[in-house]
């Protein structure tokens, strides 16, 4: 067998999902051999997303594996960010539908919402998923967890708690934090962060949120819903500025209809006790949240020991393999600077396992990384906006948007306000989809395959969705283009039609 055909083999055979859950290795090293390693083929720091895949990925391939974590395994994801705010978002969601039930001739709701309930809820969610990250689910795979600091003494050792231990391989997993921006008297005010608010045991009258992208405007809505007087400032012309302008508009005009008094192109020129001051005068408060951006986390770790660059953002430098400018150590999840999901970083953290252990490269594709902001309506996309197409390909990018007043389940459920948009590159190849419902983010995982597989509309369209669903809307969209093409009598069905014609008179 040729070297190529058994790496190609290799490659299908190693798989490095974030989600996946894998039989166990067939020995486990006790405490004790593992107290007794002084050298590891992969030392991870950081029990994030990105560090608990690399080591379960390492652990099954049978490597001596070493995690190192200085706080909680799990992570950001797990403690401060995806499931603590989407459990929020789901008990203030019941708010919300409990406060119209009173259409249905149900005894009507008011008041704002017991906020120690809502993060009993919020506990709750994380006690349930905690055990799937801990030391003891890690110890079937044979990964070692070592709580404390990690710091590189050199290209290839580092102290891990109150060891020194060697490796051959190292990962870099380390996350990243709260960024606060430079306005006056923010760091004074002492503002809530992602990772901060889950401290409230009490619901603020008034809250002021500076920063419109996803985390401020999905916190934003939570506590709108759960009873706050929520104030959303963005200083860019639009909330969620990365996604199309319309899913923005749509979303000002869902956080408007629930009360939020929404300020974009707003500069804040400083932050007092007790209020925001900028253009049109102050904005009271009683507790202030700061969603305005994330740094990574790397002081402390001894990189220009081990020979690691930063980038000029205060990134890890990586290659597109995701190794450091010391090929020995590795880089995953928020602290390399691309985009800081928790489904992406997991899938760096197994690819750069694989590449360091066996030698095995299998690129990530980049340009099909879906991202779902949890508003609701849900904002997700894959891919280029057709702005970015158009900037790209010129007037040979072509876009098709269908209104969710053509999706029958949208109707049916009264929520019609969202949109498909589907962008197509020069080839007539899905480039790009934008999803605006209510489950755009269950729906968005579809397109982004047909993303990554270079599928056309009629590929897309050739799959039987299930009807009715919120999967009709790109379904739908998708056949506009293939309409489009027929009526056209363009391309090959067209030639055939013509053919036919001449054929049968």
């Amino acid at each position: 067998m040729g070297a190529g055909k058994g790496r190609n083999r290799l490659r299908q055979r190693v798989p490095f999902t974030s989600h996946a859950r894998a039989p166990a290795v067939p020995r486990r090293r006790t405490d004790r051999e593992f107290r007794a390693m002084k050298r590891f083929d992969l030392v991870v720091i950081g029990g994030g997303s990105a560090g608990l895949t690399a080591a379960r990925t390492a652990g099954r391939l049978g490597a001596r594996t070493l995690l190192v974590e200085r706080d909680r395994l799990g992570g950001d994801c797990l403690w401060t960010g995806c499931v603590p705010s989407k459990a929020l978002l789901h008990v203030a969601a019941d708010v919300q539908a409990a406060r119209r039930a009173a259409a249905y001739g149900l005894p009507p709701v008011s008041g704002p919402a017991d906020l120690t309930a809502a993060m009993a809820e919020v506990k709750q969610a994380i006690g349930a998923i905690e055990p799937h990250d801990s030391a003891d689910a890690l110890a079937p795979y044979g990964v070692h967890v070592t709580h404390g600091a990690a710091s590189f003494t050199g290209p290839g050792t580092l102290t891990a708690g109150e060891r020194e231990v060697s490796f051959r391989y190292a990962l870099i997993a380390t996350g990243s934090s709260p960024a606060l921006v430079p306005i006056p008297g923010l760091v004074e005010s002492g503002p809530l962060t992602s990772d901060t608010v889950w401290e409230l045991s009490e619901l603020p009258r008034r809250l002021v949120v500076l920063g419109g992208g996803p985390i401020g405007c999905e916190l934003g809505q939570a506590f709108a819903r759960l009873g706050s007087q929520v104030t959303l400032v963005e200083a860019m012309d639009r909330l969620v500025p990365r996604e199309e302008p319309r899913a923005s508009q749509v979303l000002r005009e869902r956080l408007r209809s629930e009360g939020v008094t929404v300020l974009t192109g707003y500069r804040a020129e400083r932050v007092g006790t007790d209020a925001v001051h900028g253009p049109g005068g102050p904005l009271p408060y009683d507790s202030l949240l700061a969603a305005t951006g994330r740094h990574a986390d790397t002081v402390g770790l001894g990189l220009e020991a081990a020979g690691v660059e930063l980038t000029e953002t205060g990134h890890v430098r990586t290659d597109a393999r995701l190794r450091t400018a010391n090929h020995r150590i590795y880089a995953a999840g928020d602290v390399t600077g691309r985009s800081a999901f928790t489904h992406l970083g997991g899938t760096q953290g197994g690819a750069a396992a694989v590449d360091a252990l066996l030698g095995v490269r299998r690129p990530i594709d980049y340009r099909a990384v879906p991202r779902v902001t949890y508003t609701d309506p849900e904002i997700a996309r894959v891919g280029l906006t057709s702005d970015e197409a158009h900037a790209k390909y010129g007037d040979r990018a072509r876009v098709h948007t269908l209104d969710n007043d053509r999706v029958d389940r949208a109707v049916a459920d009264g929520r019609t306000e969202g949109f498909t948009t589907l962008v197509l590159g020069p080839r007539g190849k899905i480039v790009g989809a934008t999803v605006v419902s209510p489950r755009a983010g269950e729906t968005i995982a579809h397109l982004a395959a047909a993303v990554r597989l270079g599928w056309t509309p009629s590929d897309y369209a050739r799959t039987v969705h299930p009807y009715p669903t919120y999967a009709d809307g790109p379904w739908h969209t998708a056949l506009t283009d293939v309409y489009a093409r027929l009526a056209r009598g363009s391309g090959p069905i067209g030639a055939l039609l013509k053919l036919r014609r001449g054929v049968i008179r």
